[in-house]
């Protein structure tokens, strides 16, 4: 729970600087786009815990239309995905990687791969350094984690039985 209040947090705060800093750079409304993807991405990060495959592959979606769709409209546009749109997809693959069952996290995996591999076809920005560098993170947490979990429940001890369900023998 606070891990999600403080994501939020830092997803809204990257939100706002990120507008900010378009509005000043780009003019006009350059930021309407990326902020609508970002928001999007975001909130289906902070709702994963509801429907762990249907909100990583939502935001898988969304951001590959984004990272399309700023591909194509070249210089009209900046490039996505967006610093927060990157950190909340980075959290969706993670989380998948960590919870999901082996082949469903391996779909999602190869999803966020592909979308960040998208980005690079506009060449080597601090845009897809960041992507880069969050979805490594993300393969990498995600499966630390996964392990963890998994010797935590392997090392746990048997359920003990009470006096309302004793063990049979």
């Amino acid at each position: 729970m606070m891990f999600n209040i403080g994501l939020g947090v830092v997803f809204t705060l990257g939100i706002v600087f990120t507008t900010f800093m378009l509005m000043g750079s780009w003019g006009g409304a350059s930021w309407v786009f990326g902020s609508a993807v970002s928001i999007i991405v975001g909130g289906l990060a902070l709702m994963r815990e509801r429907q762990k495959m249907l909100t990583a592959v939502g935001g898988l979606a969304v951001t590959a239309v984004g990272v399309a769709v700023s591909l194509i409209a070249g210089d009209a546009l900046p490039q996505e995905p967006a610093p927060i749109t990157a950190l909340a997809l980075s959290v969706l693959v993670s989380s998948s990687i960590r919870t999901l069952p082996m082949g469903p996290a391996a779909g999602i995996v190869a999803g966020g791969v592909v979308v960040t591999g998208g980005t690079w076809f506009d060449g080597w920005t601090g845009v897809t350094s960041l992507a880069t560098m969050g979805m490594i993170a993300a393969l990498v947490m995600g499966s630390v984690l996964r392990g963890s979990d998994r010797k935590r429940h392997a090392n746990a001890s048997a359920p003990q039985g009470s006096w309302a369900d004793p063990p049979r023998s």
